[in-house]
């Protein structure tokens, strides 16, 4: 038993692929930053020392993690949700920055708690649904306790204001419930309740006057309005990069001319340093990431380690997916970042140790097959107590 458990290892291709990916990540938010730091920070390097800290610590956590059996988080969803929403809450006392409250600030460090609320509602609608299947046949019961704390989230998320926030976190929900094999009726039940309040939020409040405005100008163009310039001058660069591209720290575009380019629009200088042939293999590798992430999600010797490898997966399908979209022009600008590439080192050291989350579901779905189906049906699960409670 003992030799047969020390053969159990990390999963080596989703280690490979984050670390390349983290990597990269770090190479391209130096390179798109670089000017932006320098004029505005007097420091050209500012953000990626803070990033590499954040990567660094996020790595070692990471692997940390992936030693700890995922079962034990059904003891702290709730815990852990509930944490991550007091945080939000508390942004609404802070100070704003750039005429919003997402982050807590103590002594000059920030943190942003909606970036881990994207885990904790995917570990706590895991476990929700691993603990009572049966409830997800019944829209009372099922759907619906899963919208009301959806619902919770976007009453902060809203008044943050953090629409881009908002609509993530309502995807990922969305994405965890889908796979969880909810009946599609009731998503349509639940666009009926939601999408009618947050269409009105964003048609009547001034603190969204921004949102309407990237619409109609995603919508009708036009090349000299406010919310149009950071779009277009990422297109800009997107078309200089060509095939091949210019080089790698050799964009003429983040030379303060698209906005954040270490943010929201790193893709676009991605794409003009390195041209669509390096944009295209960087789109490849996260797509083998997601590959990954579904086959952890399909190997999980339970629904519960299913949704949680299913949920962080779709977080990160979600984040490129949008991002990507908004820096081609296809849909408005929401303001979501590219994940491991985007400067943020809540995000990226959160995101780290999802991965290590990820990794232990990997670790565990090999445990047992090694260890076979009828030894591993002998033992006691010791989280079988606290499922039969819940049922």
């Amino acid at each position: 038993m003992n030799d047969e458990k020390l053969t159990i290892k990390t999963d080596r291709f989703l280690l490979l692929v984050t670390t390349i990916l983290t990597v990269v990540g770090l190479i391209m938010m130096f390179s798109a930053g670089f000017s932006h730091a320098l004029y505005l920070k007097g420091d050209g390097f500012y953000y990626i020392k803070r990033q590499a800290i954040f990567a660094v610590m996020g790595f070692i956590a990471m692997l940390i993690i992936s030693h700890i059996p995922y079962r034990i988080y059904h003891h702290f969803a709730w815990i852990f949700f509930l944490i991550s929403y007091i945080l939000l809450a508390a942004t609404l006392a802070m100070p704003p920055i750039n005429n919003a409250k997402r982050w807590i600030i103590i002594g000059g460090f920030t943190f942003q708690p909606s970036e881990m609320i994207k885990f904790t509602i995917v570990l706590l609608f895991a476990h929700l649904i691993s603990v009572a299947p049966e409830k997800m046949d019944n829209f009372n019961l099922g759907f619906l306790r899963f919208m009301i704390i959806l619902g919770m989230v976007f009453l902060i998320t809203l008044l943050q204001p953090h629409l881009s926030g908002t609509i993530l976190i309502f995807a990922i929900g969305m994405a965890v419930l889908f796979i969880a094999g909810v009946k599609i009726r009731y998503f349509f039940a639940g666009a009926a309740m939601s999408l009618p309040i947050l269409a009105l939020i964003v048609l009547t409040s001034d603190k969204y006057r921004y949102a309407l405005e990237r619409i109609l100008t995603n919508t009708q163009g036009g090349d000299t309005a406010d919310e149009a310039y950071q779009v277009n001058q990422g297109l800009i660069a997107i078309g200089s990069g060509g095939l091949f591209g210019l080089g790698l720290g050799n964009s003429r575009q983040k030379q303060l001319y698209v906005p954040e380019p270490q943010n929201d629009f790193v893709f676009s200088i991605i794409c003009e340093e390195l041209g669509f042939i390096g944009a295209f293999i960087i789109v490849i590798i996260f797509v083998l990431f997601i590959v990954r992430g579904a086959q952890i999600s399909m190997r999980a010797p339970d629904k519960f380690g299913s949704l949680i490898a299913a949920g962080i997966t779709a977080q990160v399908a979600i984040q490129v997916i949008l991002n990507i979209a908004v820096v081609t022009a296809l849909v408005p600008n929401t303001g979501i970042g590219l994940p491991f590439f985007s400067q943020g080192g809540t995000a990226l050291f959160l995101l780290l140790c999802e991965v290590g989350v990820l990794l232990n579901v990997a670790r565990e779905s090999e445990r047992v097959e090694i260890m076979g189906d009828e030894e591993e049906e002998t033992q006691t699960d010791p989280f079988d107590d606290l499922i039969h409670r819940e049922d």
